[in-house]
């Protein structure tokens, strides 16, 4: 009777078992100690899990050395500018007084005052002229040079730009190649009548011979005279077909600067 009994529990065991198997087989997931009893506690120790970085949520602060973004560019709008049709020209100063002929186009404008009193000068133009003359009347044209400056100082002796040294070109203008001429033509009209031009304006000068600034056709019977002392009859025959008197003239500004001293057209 004992023998039986344990022969039925031996056999209720095996098909419990049995039972688990197959339900292990077929994958269901039985706690281990259900299978083969309780594990040792030691042995959960000992298991090894994956280590798995933790996500940093969005509240935490970003590292210090985290270069933050750069702000959007602003985009800044262009001014609205209008072409222009119509540009200023460049300031180019004040005209100098240059030896161009003078005499006003406009047959109606009066005829300049003429003038004799060298004393009424003004003190730089009259000791300018002075100068002048005590060059002309030693005949050394060499001591015109420290009177005619460098530069755009210097004193306009050619219509046309001058490339050579002035002196030279002084002394190859006169006929006698030493300067004496043509330090006889200054001294001459120097000592005759002469003009106040553009007053008040930057190319204001007095100027020398006055016909510097008149009409040839309204000479008076004694400026004629006065002409034929600096230029002969057939030089007035010549200038009459150009109609302004185109012989040597000299020019001196009222701060007393030799402003120039020319001939030609």
């Amino acid at each position: 009777m004992q023998v039986s009994t344990q022969a039925k529990s031996q056999s209720r065991r095996s098909a419990h078992m049995a039972a688990l198997l197959w339900l292990a087989a077929v994958g269901v997931a039985l706690p281990t100690t259900v299978l083969f009893g309780t594990v040792p506690a030691s042995a959960l120790s000992e298991i090894k899990r994956e280590e798995t970085p933790a996500t940093p949520s969005q509240d935490e602060a970003a590292p210090e050395n985290t270069v933050p973004s750069p702000d959007p560019i602003q985009k800044t709008p262009l001014p609205d500018v209008q072409p222009q049709d119509d540009q200023a020209e460049p300031d180019e100063g004040p005209a100098a007084p240059n030896g161009s002929t003078h005499t006003s186009e406009d047959p109606n404008a009066p005829l300049p005052e003429i003038l004799y009193d060298v004393q009424s000068l003004p003190e730089p133009v009259k000791r300018m002229r002075q100068l002048l003359l005590d060059v002309a009347a030693g005949g050394d044209i060499e001591k015109l040079r420290p009177l005619i400056g460098t530069g755009d100082e210097a004193t306009q002796l050619s219509l046309s730009d001058l490339e050579d040294d002035p002196i030279t070109y002084l002394k190859d203008l006169s006929g006698d190649k030493n300067g004496e001429e043509l330090l006889a033509i200054m001294e001459n009209i120097l000592n005759g009548g002469y003009v106040h031009v553009d007053a008040g304006k930057p190319e204001e000068l007095y100027a020398w011979p006055y016909f510097f600034a008149m009409p040839l056709e309204k000479l008076t019977q004694r400026q004629r005279v006065e002409l034929f002392k600096i230029v002969t009859a057939g030089d007035y025959e010549d200038m009459k077909s150009y109609g302004v008197y185109n012989f040597y003239r000299l020019g001196i500004t009222p701060e007393g600067k030799w402003a120039f001293f020319v001939a030609g057209e």
